[in-house]
């Protein structure tokens, strides 16, 4: 019985495992792969991050101009140093005594506890800049995350569609090795199945069959290794089976002319160096005065034991302007705006050799797309051209008029022509993807 329960609950237990760990079938067209990739990208979650400390660094800044409320609460018990466990008293001078006509007395008796409690207001009037020059400090800081936030989406997406058009010629090229290995295990059938075939001819086409195996093999692997990165990538599950949906284009439109006018790498590197230019505008007002207003209000209550609202109470206020004024800061303030002033100064050196390569950038890109699609119809006419030079092979193959080595090697032509084929579309996407990448992004 015991056994039977036991076996019961191995199999609803294998059950179960495998209803959970069933695979998913996820079919993924190009827009929807770099859509989850850029969804699941640590650049574009830092890039967000970077700009949220950004907004609160603007916060923190803002909030100098506004008052400032501190309250305090103090309780104190004196203790007579000299006779512990006396009150303390405090002798008084003569001249006071006489000034006042003896009507204080000469000794008084402090009470042993003192409670104290009150509330400080200030509000900065005037800061000579130094609130305002770090206020747009602060808002350069934000253009410059949202710049960077930018450069790190197209940077993502350009590495997105590489990732997704490599994988699916990985998955091209299987196709292609299959069919080339189908077709030398058909020269193989056709020589067999012609009587007594050639023993050279035989052990060529042998070779052949054993070599365009080890070629799939190495193709399944490399495609295997890509979706596995693609699926590491857009999180997908491990289990998930992915299809790619949207292939190669048979033909392609040259891009319209266009002159790159603006970049978001180019913002990044003028929003900072404005930051670096107001942070050193406020170094340099913090040698100057800061006029602010002021006021506060205390509450004391003093008595002889525990019981201190039953003692003495008083209450005292007062409001008024401050005038701070910096004497000697051994330069610091100085020192700072330089500093400041030098990242600026290299910020504007960036931003000058930015415009330079990102130009030359974009218009390789755009030349080199227009290249490889003047490009490309030669090679579809010569992987065409090979295909009938492998289809008047075959035949001659098959009436004897030719050898195993002359089918291999028009057998490899026609699967090369097809990879360069492949790798020509795949250039001529990624140029058009590095022209979105460093121009207008759309």
């Amino acid at each position: 019985m015991k056994r039977g329960l036991a076996a019961c609950a191995l199999f609803f237990c294998a059950l179960s495992c495998g209803f959970g760990a069933s695979a998913e079938t996820i079919e993924l067209s190009f827009d929807r792969a770099v859509g989850m990739i850029m969804k699941e990208s640590q650049d574009l979650k830092k890039a967000e991050s970077n700009l949220r400390k950004a907004e609160a660094g603007r916060d923190a800044v803002s909030a100098n101009r506004w008052f400032k409320l501190d309250g305090s609460a103090t309780y104190m018990n004196l203790i007579n140093v000299e006779h512990p466990g006396s009150p303390t008293v405090i002798a008084l001078p003569p001249q006071l005594i006489g000034i006042t006509g003896g009507m204080i007395p000469p000794v008084l008796e402090m009470p042993d506890n003192m409670f104290m409690a009150g509330v400080t207001a200030s509000q900065p009037i005037y800061t000579f800049g130094k609130i305002g020059n770090a206020l747009d400090s602060a808002r350069a800081a934000i253009s410059m995350a949202q710049s960077g936030k930018e450069v790190a989406a197209r940077a993502v997406r350009y590495a997105a569609a590489q990732l997704y058009w490599a994988t699916k010629m990985a998955d091209d090229a299987v196709k292609i090795a299959q069919n080339s290995y189908d077709k030398a295990n058909e020269a193989k059938r056709l020589l067999t199945s012609a009587g007594r075939p050639n023993r050279s001819n035989l052990i060529k086409i042998e070779a052949d069959v054993a070599a365009q195996s080890v070629a799939l093999s190495n193709a399944k692997f490399n495609r295997d290794s890509a979706i596995w990165m693609l699926k590491a990538m857009a999180g997908i599950d491990d289990a998930d089976d992915v299809i790619l949906t949207t292939d190669f284009p048979n033909s392609f439109n040259a891009l319209p002319a266009q002159k790159l006018e603006s970049n978001p790498e180019w913002d990044l590197y003028e929003k900072q160096a404005k930051m670096y230019e107001a942070s050193a505008r406020s170094h340099r007002a913090a040698r100057y005065p800061t006029l602010a207003a002021t006021a506060a209000y205390n509450y004391v209550a003093m008595g002889n034991d525990y019981k201190l609202w039953e003692g003495s109470k008083s209450q005292a206020a007062y409001w008024g302007l401050s005038l701070s004024v910096p004497i000697w800061d051994g330069m610091s303030a100085r020192a700072n705006a330089t500093m400041d002033a030098m990242d600026a100064e290299a910020a504007r050196q960036d931003l000058d050799k930015s415009r330079k390569l990102k130009t030359n950038e974009f218009n390789t890109a755009v030349a080199r797309h227009k290249h490889l699609i003047s490009n490309l119809s030669s090679l579809q006419n010569a992987r065409d051209l090979a295909a009938k030079a492998y289809d008047i092979s075959k035949s001659r193959f098959a009436a004897g008029q030719t050898s195993a080595v002359e089918l291999a090697e028009v057998q490899s032509a026609l699967s090369q022509m097809e990879i360069s084929v492949l790798s020509a579309k795949m250039d001529i996407l990624m140029a058009e993807e590095s022209v979105r990448k460093i121009g207008a992004g759309k």
